[in-house]
């Protein structure tokens, strides 16, 4: 959309020029601009309308959503990190690794034990993959 200058240089710019079909056939034209020209344009709402929610009402409601520190879980069992970038989430230990692994799955991971362990005996190894290698130990 162009932008309307200041003051007296200022005009509507909520109507946009109709554009043309470059290689139209016979009649093509016409009908172009004649789909232009019956499709509504859209149209900013009237904030004083109704648009938006009424913020006395949402105000006065507020206080009856807090929920109390002491209140009892909504959703026990799933610990408070599922679903954030960091921690566990739901079925899923401390180092990152699902406790629903299938036997499937395990078995491709034996294959990979003796590399895994290389790694987790190398020096510079973190603590993080010697665990992970020993979680994975445990669940085989």
């Amino acid at each position: 959309m162009p932008v309307s200058g200041p003051g007296k240089f200022s005009q509507r710019t909520d109507r946009q020029p109709l554009a043309q079909l470059s290689n139209a056939d016979y009649g093509e034209q016409k009908a172009y601009k004649q789909l232009q020209q019956d499709a509504p344009m859209a149209r900013a709402q009237d904030p004083t309308q109704g648009a938006g929610p009424d913020m006395q009402q949402l105000a006065a409601q507020a206080a009856s959503k807090v929920v109390p520190l002491d209140a009892p879980s909504s959703q026990p069992g799933v610990p408070v990190t599922d679903g954030a970038a960091a921690g566990p989430g739901a079925g899923i230990n401390a180092l990152g690794i699902s406790q629903n692994l299938k036997q499937e799955d395990l078995a491709r991971l034996k294959g990979y034990m003796p590399v895994l362990e290389f790694m987790a005996n190398q020096t510079g190894a973190s603590w993080a993959m010697r665990n992970m290698v020993r979680q994975v130990k445990a669940m085989i």
